[in-house]
């Protein structure tokens, strides 16, 4: 599958999860310029990939800014949330059991 070409299940513009398993999900983020995902957390370490676009990725007090072919980590149980600077396509992965 090409995470950035749409199909008909797939429109360029949607979220939607890739695999998931007991263990891990890996999940194709869309996020449109000036939308916001909400602080949150989850309970497994995540890697935030940027595809395309650019995003502003918070946690603590501190924002990286991703631009397509950057990566980043993030341990398990830690507050962020992201911006869409630019229209944005992301692979998030999620460590759902230790």
């Amino acid at each position: 599958m090409d995470l950035l070409q749409p199909s008909k299940e797939h429109p360029a513009e949607q979220t939607f999860a890739l695999f998931k398993s007991d263990e891990l999900e890996v999940i194709r983020l869309y996020l449109p310029a000036g939308k916001s995902f909400p602080p949150h957390k989850v309970a497994g370490e995540i890697t935030v990939q940027c595809l395309q676009g650019k995003i502003e990725f918070g946690q603590d007090q501190k924002t990286t800014v991703l631009e397509a072919g950057q990566l980043l980590y993030l341990a398990g149980g830690v507050m962020h949330h992201l911006v869409g600077l630019e229209d944005a396509t992301v692979l998030v992965t999620i460590v759902l059991k230790p």
